[in-house]
């Protein structure tokens, strides 16, 4: 009993002082500061930050965006990024397929689907540093 009556007075004279000397005031948040909610550039790090440095110099090192489309002919093949000289490719060769073809994708010249002819094209792709 002594040691609640003994909290509830030291806590209202804590107060009390806190309010009278000003240090009662609720704490801004870091989020109301005059310059406003950070930006995804301001407050991003690490491996975010590179990905998003190099999206505003016009390159996608991490394949984020949706690749563009090919028409898939020996003109137009499909480009396939790999940082080696070869690659397993996957062709799904009709829409509603639920087979995939694979085959592997060597550098060099456009190669063939076995299975539906579509073109395809190994690049070499260096990886961010």
């Amino acid at each position: 009993m002594a040691g609640r009556l003994f909290l509830r007075g030291f806590s209202r004279a804590t107060l009390h002082q806190l309010r009278s000397s000003g240090a009662g005031r609720p704490l801004h948040r870091a989020v109301t500061t005059e310059r406003g909610i950070p930006t995804d550039d301001e407050q991003a790090t690490g491996l975010e930050r590179r990905a998003l440095q190099a999206l505003k110099q016009g390159k996608d090192p991490y394949s984020i965006l949706k690749p563009k489309s090919y028409a898939g002919t020996k003109e137009d093949p499909h480009i396939v990024p790999c940082i080696g000289n070869k690659r397993l490719v996957g062709c799904l060769c009709e829409e509603d397929n639920t087979a995939i073809v694979w085959f592997w994708l060597h550098e060099g010249d456009a190669q063939r689907c076995p299975s539906c002819g579509s073109h395809y094209k190994l690049v070499h792709h260096e990886l961010p540093k």
